[in-house]
């Protein structure tokens, strides 16, 4: 069973990083890197080992959840995904998470179908289209507008 976390907290927001940052079966040092040179904890309101813990326990939850094997865990159901995306409803948190999304897709330079399904159902739940402003991303046909 997933962790829930209070609706716009910034758990709830680190979570969808997270999602973002393990959609492509691993979590890589570009990608933590990004989250260091962005400031990703404090634009969340968060210190930097508390972001850490909730990268660290939606981890945990996708195992728990996949039955212990990775790549069935990273694969998550649509039902799942919008549960997700509606514990974030704020308009400004939105397009805040998005575009840390966004930079940590791009941080491995390798676009994964799992993270485009993760940027897809971020846009397109939380009505965004146009607000996505990735070249890598709008160049592989990766943004409705």
């Amino acid at each position: 069973m997933m962790r829930t976390y209070p609706r716009n907290s910034p758990q709830a927001a680190a979570r969808i990083l997270a999602l973002a940052m393990l959609a492509d079966g691993h979590l890589c040092n570009r990608e933590l890197a990004a989250l260091k040179r962005l400031g990703a904890h404090e634009l969340l309101g968060l210190q930097a080992h508390e972001l850490h813990a909730v990268v660290h326990e939606f981890r945990e939850d996708l195992l728990a959840c996949g039955g212990m094997r990775w790549a069935e865990a990273c694969l998550m159901d649509p039902r799942r995904l919008r549960q997700l995306m509606d514990e974030v409803d704020d308009p400004d948190l939105r397009l805040k998470v998005l575009g840390l999304c966004v930079s940590l897709i791009e941080a491995d330079q390798q676009l994964a179908d799992s993270e485009r399904i993760v940027f897809a159902a971020a846009v397109e739940h939380w009505g965004l289209h146009g607000s996505a402003t990735s070249p890598a991303l709008t160049a592989q046909g990766w943004r409705n507008s």
